[in-house]
């Protein structure tokens, strides 16, 4: 959606997507925003509680009925498992995604690592093409007047044309695009805390590749799950940047990291779109 500032003011229900790597203030923002009457419509959430909602708890059971306690209570129906997900806690994506590697430290094969990867990123397109719907919902059954759209940081790799325009057609993508210093802080935090991951399968399998080649590893059972994510992220990151900024070309705008650390109220954040609307 593409807007003049003045076209962007006299819009009466506004409805902005925020895309960005994980970690760059999609959520801390929508959360601000959520205070003032914006419906927060996040894609990871939608992911975990609609899509794959039942794949999650299907690896939750499995690993619990490896339990002999919990597997006679699952098996007699004595206890039940449900999913806690929130907006502010969605954890069980991560955990379903999983890391590939050694199964003794946690890892998957690379058969059902890329099982979930498709999983979620079906899931993913179905959540963003849910959008529309969620617009209309938040104001006509909810009461808010705006809309904000947070997608997970691996909504670049849809590569889905149509997924993109509809997006575009409902809604205003906005690109927050991290400083060189914020990239260092996402990698270091990233090093730090290596978490589960969505990757391209045609991306993992070069990159599993090279990493192959360069620990001299043959199979991937040798593989370390966090010393894995901790090599391949980096070159993730870097990767899905270019794929962000033809989006914003084509599609919407783009703010920086450093020009959103200074959006404290709603109002700082409607004269950040106008700026942006206007460059």
């Amino acid at each position: 959606m593409k807007l003049t500032r003045q076209e962007f003011r006299d819009w009466p229900h506004k409805s902005i997507t925020l895309m960005g790597m994980s970690g760059v203030g999609k959520t801390r923002l929508a959360n601000l925003l959520r205070r003032r009457h914006w419906f927060h419509y996040s894609g990871d959430y939608r992911i975990g509680t609609r899509y794959l909602d039942e794949p999650i708890l299907d690896n939750i059971k499995h690993q619990a009925m490896q339990v002999p306690f919990l597997k006679e209570l699952l098996r007699s129906d004595s206890i039940y498992i449900l999913n806690n997900i929130t907006v502010d806690n969605l954890q069980p994506v991560s955990s379903f995604l999983g890391k590939l590697g050694n199964p003794e430290a946690g890892g998957l094969p690379l058969t059902e690592f890329k099982r979930r990867q498709a999983l979620h990123h079906a899931a993913e397109v179905a959540a963003m093409r849910d959008v529309p719907e969620f617009i209309g919902k938040a104001r006509t059954i909810y009461g808010y007047e705006h809309f904000v759209n947070d997608v997970g940081g691996s909504v670049c790799e849809l590569d889905d044309p149509d997924t993109l325009q509809m997006l575009a057609d409902h809604t205003l993508m906005l690109y927050i695009k991290a400083s060189e210093a914020d990239e260092q802080a996402l990698i270091q935090r990233a090093e730090s805390s290596p978490k589960p991951l969505y990757y391209r399968e045609d991306f993992l399998d070069s990159q599993l590749r090279d990493y192959k080649q360069t620990y001299g590893i043959e199979y991937v059972a040798q593989i370390d799950p966090d010393d894995f994510v901790r090599w391949m992220f980096p070159r993730l990151f870097r990767s899905r940047i270019p794929r962000y900024e033809a989006i914003a070309r084509e599609y919407g705008y783009t703010v920086t990291t450093d020009e959103l650390a200074k959006v404290h109220t709603e109002e700082d954040f409607l004269v950040l779109v106008e700026d942006a609307l206007e460059r």
